[in-house]
């Protein structure tokens, strides 16, 4: 039976035909649940259902009170207009299905909001309305988000971050307040969050999802999550959400077996079940689920002013045997590994948000040698606009984890970062994957005792900020959380009342600022021209030092991993002139033991490194420090 009353529909003959298509990419503007003039108009797309109905607290939840009705015989959509209804009531889809009269009770996959866990039902809500402030940011934000900006970024899990006396979740207003100011005052230019989109294990952090157009109501509503983004835009700090394209949590309400068939997901389970996360992976080679995807990435550019979307998982998207033994997968078409449904959707989703949206980023979570990630699909690349450099983060915790005796051994896990460093737009990641899982935390990672391992992570710190590349930092790591990170409870603040954990809280604050302040240090991060050794093999002193070079001037960065002091250490530099100390990751001030502070260098004609112009320094044992060459009247 065809839908009576087709002036309420919110479909075009053209949206059904882009939608079959798999290129409508703004469906929760059409499917869902919305508020029109004398009540509310609903729309599900259920192809292999026999019958569907809302089930209501306006109704009882009762399923023979407001049956859908099929728009058309072939585009599996049924709506319905419910009249006199206000905001606020939960809801889910009664669907009997074609096969064996199969009943199911699913929540509205294009919900805008959710009831709290463990409570599954959606909520009717009007998301329309909010009064924005970003104007500002939104005309600057294709300047801010460029590759030759700087782009600092605090990952956080709201609700571990911090908590209330009682052990209650802050809400998004509480934390639009706090932690804004927070990572403001460190000098951070953006945020992460791990995933928002409405999920009902809390031990999963968010990353089975079965809300892909909600935010999680753990936290407040979603007009407050607005307030949220536009609190931190207008005090100039970019919002990156973590979402989750490659799987589905499996939970009865959610997507899997929607309409009593594999309907975002495909039914042979070695294409369609991920043995690793025990999750459903979605079926790329779906159009109206490509278009499902990417509408869902466009919703939070265009509803919530998101500035970013980092996209999980990504390799377990590009590899049909990510995490499967040798008879769970099913080769493509040319016998290889490869997901080729996977890979078009990736370029496909690519090519459309950055079209629509000016100034967005996109980075891909992806841990295999996959070629260009990170270049325009024109050119044969997946169309992202960064990707997280997983090598380098492994090499880097692997050599500061070991005794500088043994060092020596393994210069080359801090240089061959270098060789690929400009094949991609990378960003470097110290993320909450590194602190988890029997893990340890960053500062327990560090080779040492007490004294040596704060000395090894404040190295660390401005080793990353240092090499090219832009920068990710999961919370706690900043002060040096002793603990494992732990979801169930808040960072361990306390730490702060103690002098070395607020000794690197201060560092932080300093080297995001020259980070920020020195052009040299990310104009060219991803080009050959933004970096130049000076010196890379000399691993018996465990020393390496480099230049970065910006559009104008250089900054000289100096690496000392042995636990010795060198005296009278000499480093060649790219100009005779006066240079100036403009960081020592050993300042005392930053609870170091150096008594070489700021202070300035005459370069003098000594040969160092193969380079005519040098200067000698005092080095610091386990130390970075940063030069720039100053004027004769400064």
């Amino acid at each position: 039976m065809k839908l009576s009353t087709n002036n309420i529909s919110r479909f075009s003959d053209f949206d059904i035909y882009l939608f079959k298509e798999g290129t409508h990419t703004k469906l929760y503007d059409k499917l869902g649940c919305h508020f029109m003039e004398g009540g509310v108009y609903f729309a599900l797309w259920a192809p292999n259902a026999k019958e569907v109905s809302v089930v209501a607290d306006f109704n009882g939840y009762d399923h023979t009170k407001n049956p859908m009705m099929k728009r058309d015989d072939d585009s599996g959509i049924w709506e319905l207009f419910v009249e006199g209804v206000e905001e606020g009531f939960t809801y889910k889809y009664h669907i009997i299905s074609k096969v064996e009269d199969r009943v199911l009770l699913k929540s509205d996959p294009y919900a805008f909001y959710c009831e709290k866990a463990p409570k599954s039902a959606s909520i009717g809500y009007d998301i329309e309305g909010f009064k924005w402030g970003d104007e500002e940011w939104i005309k600057k934000r294709a300047s801010i988000n460029s590759h030759d900006k700087p782009i600092n970024i605090y990952e956080v899990h709201l609700g571990s971050w911090r908590r209330k006396e009682n052990g209650e979740f802050l809400s998004y207003k509480e934390l639009a307040k706090e932690l804004c100011e927070y990572v403001k005052s460190l000098n951070y230019t953006h945020i992460e969050l791990m995933p928002i989109t409405e999920y009902p294990f809390e031990g999963s952090w968010g990353y089975q999802v079965t809300g892909y157009f909600a935010p999680t109501s753990r936290y407040g509503t979603p007009k407050e999550f607005m307030e949220f983004v536009d609190t931190f835009h207008k005090e100039g700090i970019g919002v990156i959400l973590d979402w989750v394209p490659s799987h589905f949590v499996t939970d009865g309400h959610g997507l899997g077996v929607f309409d009593g068939t594999c309907l975002y997901e495909h039914q042979d389970p070695r294409l369609g079940y991920h043995p690793e996360w025990k999750s459903a992976i979605f079926n790329y080679g779906r159009n109206e689920v490509r278009a499902f995807l990417i509408s869902s990435a466009s919703f939070w550019y265009e509803k919530y002013h998101i500035d970013g979307i980092r996209v999980d998982a990504v390799a377990s998207m590009l590899h049909l045997d990510y995490g499967r033994k040798e008879g769970e997968w099913i080769p493509n078409r040319y016998g290889g590994n490869k997901n080729l449904e996977a890979i078009e959707f990736l370029k496909q989703l690519n090519s459309s948000v950055y079209k629509e949206f000016e100034g967005i980023l996109m980075i891909a979570e992806e841990s295999t040698a996959y070629p260009k990630v990170s270049r325009p699909v024109s050119e044969g690349g997946l169309g992202f606009g960064f990707k997280w450099n997983m090598g380098w983060m492994h090499d880097s915790l692997k050599y500061f984890s070991l005794d500088p005796i043994y060092r020596q051994h393994h210069q080359d896990r801090l240089t061959f970062s270098i060789w690929y460093a400009f094949d991609e737009n990378f960003v470097l990641p110290l993320s909450h994957d590194e602190v988890v899982h029997i893990k340890g935390s960053l500062i327990n990672k560090m080779a040492g005792n007490i004294e040596q391992k704060f000395a090894n992570l404040k190295a660390l710190f401005a080793y990353m900020i240092a090499h090219p590349g832009k920068k990710l930092l999961f919370m706690g790591g900043e002060f040096a959380q002793y603990k494992e990170w732990d979801y169930k409870g808040e960072l361990e603040w306390y730490l702060l009342n103690d002098d070395k954990h607020r000794g690197l809280l201060e560092m932080i604050k300093k080297l995001n600022s020259i980070y920020k302040n020195e052009e040299a240090l990310y104009s060219y991060d991803g080009e050959h021209r933004g970096f130049e050794w000076v010196e890379r093999v000399d691993s018996t002193h465990n020393t390496i030092s480099f230049f970065r070079r910006g559009k104008k001037e250089s900054v000289v960065v100096v690496c000392n991993f042995a636990d010795k002091k060198r005296e009278n250490y000499r480093v060649a530099v790219p100009n005779e002139g006066r240079y100036k100390m403009i960081f020592n990751s050993q300042d005392d001030r930053f609870g170091g033991w150096s008594y070489e502070n700021e202070g300035i260098y005459e370069s003098e004609k000594v040969l160092a490194w193969g380079r005519e112009n040098s200067i000698g320094f005092d080095m610091p044992a386990l130390s970075v420090v940063y030069f720039k060459r100053v004027k004769d009247n400064d």
